[in-house]
C-alpha cells in the first residue's frame, strides 16, 4: 500500500507539471482559492450537455484548461504567512515524503481525506450521469469537504516539518 500511495501522489503531481516557480506562485492565495470551485463548475460544464450536446466538450475543455493553469496563472505573493500558502507546503512536504519521511499521523489522515474525497466522486458522479441534484450535491459536499479538509490538515504538516528542512523554512516569509 505505502508503494501505491506514493505513486498516486508522483502521478498526480507529474500530470500538473509542476516546476519550483509554479509551486511558488500557487502558494498565491487567490490561485488556492480559485481552486475550490473547480468541481462546482465541472458539474455546471458536464450538466450543461444537456443544453449544449457535444458543444458542452468547450466548457469542460475550459474548466479543464484552468485547473491546469491556475497554480501559474498568478504572482508570487508578498507574504505567505497564511492559511491558504501553508495549505501548498504542506502538499509539498507530502510530495516529498520519500525523501524527508512524514509523520504517520499525517500520513494517515492525508490517506483517510484523500480516500473521502475519492468516494465523495462516485454519487457525484452517478448524479450527473443520470441527472439527480441530490446526488450531485451529496457528492460535491463529500469531496469538496474532505479536499478543503486535507489542505488544513497540510497546513498542520508543514507546521510540523518546516524545521525538517532548510528548504521547508524558506518557504514561509
Amino acid at each position: 500500500m505505502p508503494q501505491t500511495w506514493s505513486k498516486i501522489l508522483r502521478l498526480s503531481a507529474q500530470s500538473m507539471a509542476m516546476t519550483d516557480e509554479s509551486w511558488k506562485r500557487h502558494a498565491n492565495p487567490l490561485s488556492v482559492y480559485s481552486r475550490i470551485p473547480i468541481l462546482a463548475l465541472m458539474t455546471l460544464a458536464i450538466l450543461s450537455r444537456h443544453w449544449l450536446g457535444w458543444g458542452a466538450l468547450v466548457p469542460l475543455a475550459l474548466v479543464l484548461l484552468w485547473t491546469w493553469w491556475n497554480p501559474r496563472a498568478f504572482s508570487v505573493p508578498t507574504s505567505t504567512r497564511n492559511w491558504a500558502s501553508r495549505g501548498t507546503f504542506g502538499e509539498r512536504v507530502l510530495l516529498n515524503h520519500t525523501e524527508i519521511p512524514v509523520p504517520a499521523h499525517h500520513m494517515a489522515w492525508a490517506k483517510a481525506l484523500g480516500t473521502l474525497a475519492g468516494l465523495g466522486l462516485m454519487p457525484w458522479i452517478y448524479g450527473l450521469w443520470q441527472f439527480d441534484l441530490g446526488f450531485i450535491l451529496f457528492g460535491l459536499a463529500l469531496s469538496m469537504g474532505a479536499k478543503l479538509w486535507f489542505v488544513d490538515r497540510m497546513v498542520w504538516l508543514y507546521q510540523d516539518m518546516r524545521s525538517a528542512s532548510e528548504e521547508y523554512a524558506g518557504w514561509e516569509y
